[in-house]
């Protein structure tokens, strides 16, 4: 702390009990000056006491004045590179929106009797498969223990899941919609949304956007804060940004960190309700933008995914019963009647 700095903290104490603002500070600093020094009175000062007060105020003000230059700088650089970052992302929408094979395209009757047989044939497919799937997964119960493994079944996946219970379903957009703001993510970044429901149009020398390597801080200036708390995850200040959109809408994009870049969010911040991740779309994010390493764990999380919701087990799990399988066949002297595996 240079010396300059080091009464600051008493001197911000003083000044936070001064609710009427500069000219009261200063009545109350003048006034010390009249009853406890001889400021106005000294015979030993060359100078008059106003050019000593002008004196300082002068080379202070010179050093006000750079750093608010420097201040505005810095903001002005900081909206332009937010607002090309949203540009672009509403340019990426744009394209998607305008993208020929997502539009609506007239059928003929033939044509539409021939997609409707082939979605029913994919369905009784689909149904034929999963009873297969069931088939082999009970083992060939007999039909008299039916009732009870259905409640182990049933047990077994209320135990499995009894951490998520409570949490809420992701929005669309794998996020979360609340009273006050709503996000949507992918696994690089967080889409967040802040209506301002206010009767006056919004300046960006109103809003307060704080990021911090594990903290985040969104509200108005005379405001109690929309956000103030610990994110669930370390996220990239310096790439994430944020733009005001026509004094009515904040939008904020918040860039994870490295480390968690493959960890989709349960929430912004550890005060807000949590999202169920097993319910996760990982298809809604742009696979196409990832790395091929980051890719391959992406397609894999989908494909474990699926096979958990069609009750079978992972890629590793598979694994492990496969070695396990082979195991047992290379010691066909062993007994492995009693055993019970995970």
């Amino acid at each position: 702390m240079s010396d300059e700095e080091k009464y600051d903290a008493l001197l911000m104490n003083i000044a936070s009990q001064h609710t009427g603002g500069i000219h009261e500070l200063l009545d109350t600093l003048f006034g010390f000056f009249a009853r406890k020094t001889d400021l106005y009175t000294s015979p030993n000062v060359n100078q008059k006491p106003e050019e000593l007060i002008l004196q300082s105020f002068r080379k202070w003000e010179k050093v006000a004045l750079e750093k608010h230059r420097k201040d505005k700088a810095e903001r002005d650089e900081a909206d332009r590179v937010r607002r090309e970052k949203i540009r672009r992302k509403r340019e990426e929408e744009e394209s998607i929106k305008n993208d020929p094979s997502s539009r609506i395209v007239e059928v003929t009757d033939e044509e539409a009797e021939r997609i409707t047989r082939e979605s029913a044939k994919a369905k009784a497919q689909k149904l034929d498969s999963d009873e297969q799937a069931k088939a082999e997964k009970d083992n060939v119960v007999e039909p008299s223990d039916d009732n009870e493994q259905n409640k182990e079944e049933k047990k077994e996946d209320e135990d499995e899941n009894e951490e998520d219970k409570g949490k809420e379903k992701p929005n669309s957009g794998n996020g979360w919609t609340g009273p006050n703001y709503s996000w949507t993510q992918t696994l690089e970044e967080i889409d967040l949304r802040v209506p301002i429901n206010l009767n006056v149009r919004v300046k960006s020398k109103d809003v307060i956007v704080k990021f911090e390597r594990k903290h985040l801080t969104v509200g108005l200036r005379g405001h109690p804060p929309i956000i103030d708390g610990e994110t669930f995850a370390e996220l990239k200040k310096e790439d994430s940004v944020w733009t005001l959109d026509d004094g009515k809408l904040l939008h904020i994009v918040i860039e994870k960190s490295i480390v968690n870049k493959m960890e989709w969010w349960s929430r912004i911040v550890k005060s807000d309700p949590e999202i169920n991740t097993r319910k996760v779309q990982p298809e809604n994010s742009k696979l196409s933008d990832l790395d091929g390493e980051t890719r391959g764990m992406v397609e894999k999380m989908m494909y474990d995914q699926h096979r958990r919701e069609a009750g079978l087990p992972t890629s590793d799990e598979q694994k492990k019963q496969d070695m396990l399988q082979k195991f047992m066949s290379a010691h066909p002297e062993m007994d492995f009647s009693k055993c019970k595996f995970n």
